[in-house]
């Protein structure tokens, strides 16, 4: 389900006409559950998993750089977020391409689905993706995507809009064909969520690394809670509610009061270590809650991420790149929304430097402040009231 690729169409297949024929019914089915309007019929085409791969690494080399994907990659081995040895675009490819048993291309306004879905699953799987297409046809899901990328958490939380809606209104679909509902069945509402993490039936998907999982599958988990959350709020104008004013932060996603009260990230300030000439900006962003939780998780453990990851405030960070004496340098601030959390997360990134590096001496060390030396040169971390501020990654003189 791969409603944020768009590939290019391949010719029609000749074995389509069976399941494809299911797709007309579905999708008015699904209108009429989410009120919004079906204004044409939706292409249908199967497709092989072979060329969804081909097509996948053809739209990266259309839609990104290489220095991006380079950007992305370092910010993610910075943080240890993924080893250092990771290959992000081969991976990102081969998951979604594992993934993959249909999507809608909101591009070509057409659905796919690949030869080797199995007939049990085709309906919801048409569900989800005419899911997709109708959202598009009223909200235009290219450009909605394209308004969040000024913030990657922002980015995310808009995905989760897409993906939590389709998979809600697909569960929708098979609850009634049973005679249910989740409008009126929340605990319905918690167990489809929770089928729709598909950890355990992917190789691919279960060897990635913490961060990649955990992200793939928060669109359609989350997401799903969120839209049944406006749905509950707001009734059946939550469908188109969601687009109108997306959540600006995987924290709307993660806490719905937040986003019905309109809670906005902060942003705190960079530390400035005064680096030396030569330095430029290589990538700069923000790292939301979900980042947080999943770091937390991963350096500190399920509790930790559960107990400090909800009292995030707001949080950005910078990489700035010396070519010339081959060093990136990691700048990092984190607000919290009391000193107590900002202290245990403190506390939690010092354990996440220790654990990602094979390598880290400590120099010298107070009770809000960290400095010496990692695998990719001196380090220096600060507690200061509500936020905690890093520079990793400068020159060791």
């Amino acid at each position: 389900m791969l409603a944020a690729w768009a590939v290019p169409a391949p010719a029609e297949s000749p074995n389509a006409g069976p399941l494809c024929s299911q797709a007309a019914g579905i999708a008015s089915e699904l209108a009429m559950i989410s009120g919004m309007n079906l204004h044409h019929p939706v292409p249908c085409d199967l497709i092989t998993k072979q060329k969804v791969n081909e097509f996948l690494k053809k739209r990266v080399k259309e839609a990104t750089t290489p220095e991006e994907i380079r950007a992305e990659e370092l910010t993610l081995k910075k943080f240890g977020f993924v080893p250092p040895d990771f290959d992000l675009e081969k991976s990102t490819v081969d998951l979604l391409t594992e993934q993959a048993a249909a999507f809608y291309d909101y591009d070509k306004k057409k659905l796919f689905v690949t030869e080797t879905t199995s007939p049990e699953t085709e309906s919801p799987v048409l569900a989800h993706e005419l899911s997709h297409a109708i959202a598009d046809q009223n909200f235009n899901l290219g450009k909605f995507i394209r308004q969040g990328r000024k913030s990657d958490d922002g980015a995310t939380a808009r995905l989760a809009v897409m993906e939590g809606q389709a998979t809600w209104l697909m569960s929708e679909y098979l609850a009634r064909k049973l005679g249910q509902s989740l409008k009126n069945s929340p605990s319905l509402v918690r167990m489809m969520s929770a089928l729709s993490d598909s950890s355990g039936q992917y190789p691919v998907f279960d060897n990635a690394p913490l961060y990649l999982r955990q992200t793939l599958i928060f669109p359609y988990t989350k997401g799903m809670l969120f839209q049944q959350a406006v749905i509950e709020k707001d009734g059946d104008k939550g469908f188109a509610e969601v687009f109108r004013r997306p959540p600006a932060s995987t924290q709307q996603i993660l806490h719905p009061d937040k986003y019905f009260h309109s809670v906005q990230p902060v942003t705190p300030g960079l530390p400035d270590p005064k680096l030396p000439h030569g330095f430029k900006s290589l990538v700069g962003g923000s790292l939301g809650e979900l980042d947080h939780e999943v770091l937390l998780e991963q350096f500190a453990g399920k509790a930790a991420a559960d107990e400090i990851g909800p009292h995030w405030s707001g949080s950005v960070f910078e990489l700035r790149e010396n070519k010339k004496a081959g060093r990136v340098v990691l700048l990092y601030a984190v607000q919290w929304d009391s000193s107590e959390m900002a202290r245990r997360y403190f506390e939690a990134y010092r354990q996440a430097l220790s654990k990602k590096w094979k390598k880290m001496d400590v120099s010298a060390e107070t009770a809000d402040s960290v400095s010496g030396i990692g695998d990719d040169g001196r380090f220096q971390l600060q507690l200061r009231d509500t936020v905690v501020t890093s520079v990793e990654g400068l020159p060791l003189n």
